[in-house]
């Protein structure tokens, strides 16, 4: 018996694949980790008083938990972006270092959300417009990542291009005078 190569499924032109059984077990593994992450994070919001006060973004011994998550993530989002964005699409490492970074942004965003002065913001809320990223890289990153399962590579990447850029944007919100990153890098 002799096989000829299929050329229809060559690498750069692959159907849009079906949602199986196992990637709907991925999608579902992801929801609960997301969930789960969610709750531990709200769980240690309330046990420690909240983390949106102005003593919570302070401690005795530095920044708070979730000041340091959120700058220990989106530092290396912002770098390891940079870098995907302007290499090679498509390969193996394509796809490690854009799972990596996908995970660096959403944990950015969930870390943000803890990050508020209550009685300030929008409404007296908390919450500053800068916080309407958090919304966004919540919904995009996952949508991102299942049109790229899809094989949907242009919303792929108008995905992922739209949340680094919102990473870039939000970073330099962040830094002006009078918050709390702004008075950490310019005194």
């Amino acid at each position: 018996m002799i096989r000829t190569a299929d050329t229809s499924q060559h690498p750069k032109h692959k159907a849009a694949p079906a949602i199986g059984a196992s990637a709907r077990c991925r999608l579902l593994i992801t929801a609960a980790i997301t969930i789960a992450i969610t709750g531990v994070l709200s769980a240690l919001s309330v046990f420690f008083g909240g983390f949106g006060s102005g003593e919570a973004m302070r401690s005795e011994r530095g920044m708070s938990l979730p000041v340091m998550i959120h700058l220990a993530t989106a530092i290396p989002a912002l770098i390891l972006g940079a870098f995907v964005l302007l290499r090679d699409k498509g390969d193996g490492p394509h796809r490690w270092m854009g799972r990596v970074w996908v995970i660096l942004m959403v944990v950015t965003a969930l870390a943000s959300a803890f990050i508020r002065t209550p009685g300030a913001g929008i409404a007296g809320s908390g919450y500053s417009f800068i916080h309407l990223f958090t919304v966004w890289t919540l919904v995009n990153a996952p949508l991102g990542v299942w049109y790229a399962w899809q094989g949907n590579i242009p919303a792929h990447r108008s995905a992922m291009r739209g949340l680094y850029i919102g990473l870039v944007i939000a970073g330099a919100f962040t830094l002006i005078p009078g918050r709390l990153l702004g008075n950490l890098a310019f005194g």
